[in-house]
Parts: structure tokens; C-alpha cells; sequence
């Protein structure tokens, strides 16, 4: 429902801002840019738990760069026909790739849980030979 609810939404938005589909498409390709990037970043695994912050703000400078470089093209490019339009869907493409990560996530972690558990269960359950 969750899912239905961000396409109708989105449809609407994109139909309510045809005449400045292009700040609408760059808010939506700039946010969602920004966002991946800033999530790729800030959710690495890695052995030194040390390093946790500064891949957090590796992924919040990826995302400051990512935008301002987007902003900066569309602007050059003539794509931004509408600042406010633009911030509007920046603003809700940014809220909607942010939650659609998460659930990713969410989703690969579950998907690993469930496959460490049965690998568990299996090891348990596999006779040893004691001579």
C-alpha cells in the first residue's frame, strides 16, 4: 500500500508540474543520485568500527557534492525552468529514495538472517562420524 501510495503521489506531482517537467526530472535524478551516493557511503561494512564516522561524513559530503555539482548542470544546462518546482522534488524524492533504501536494507538483511539460520540449522543437523 506503502508503495501505491508513492507512485500515485509522484504521478500526480509529475502531472500537477508538466509545464516545468524539467526541474521536476532534475529534483527527481539529482535527490535520487544524492541520495545512493550518500548511502552507498555511509553504510559500509568495515572491520574498524573507528571508521564509522567518517564514512558518515563521507556519505554527507558525497550527497553536498552531488547536489550542488546537479544543481550547478541543470542550471548551466537550462533544465531548472522552476526553483520552487526543483525544491519540491528534490525535497519529496529525497524523503522517498531515503525510505526505498531502507527497506532495501531492511530486505537484505532479513535475506541474510534467514540464510545464516538454515545454514546454522543444517550444520546442527548433519551426523558426525565418531569412530
Amino acid at each position: 500500500m506503502k508503495y501505491f501510495i508513492i507512485l500515485m503521489v509522484s504521478l500526480l506531482a509529475g502531472v500537477l508540474a508538466a509545464d516545468h517537467i524539467g526541474a521536476f526530472l532534475l529534483g527527481l535524478g539529482v535527490s535520487s543520485l544524492a541520495v545512493g551516493c550518500c548511502h552507498w557511503f555511509a553504510f559500509r561494512s568495515s572491520k574498524f568500527p573507528q571508521l564509522a564516522l567518517a564514512l558518515l561524513m563521507c556519505g554527507l559530503f558525497a550527497k553536498i557534492t552531488v547536489t550542488v555539482v546537479g544543481v550547478m548542470w541543470g542550471v548551466s544546462a537550462n533544465l531548472m525552468s522552476s526553483p520552487f518546482v526543483f525544491a519540491l522534488s528534490y525535497l519529496f524524492f529525497s524523503i522517498v529514495a531515503t525510505y526505498l533504501w531502507f527497506r532495501y536494507q531492511e530486505y537484505m538483511t532479513s535475506i541474510k538472517l534467514s540464510v545464516r539460520h538454515s545454514m546454522q540449522n543444517a550444520d546442527s543437523a548433519t551426523p558426525t562420524n565418531v569412530s
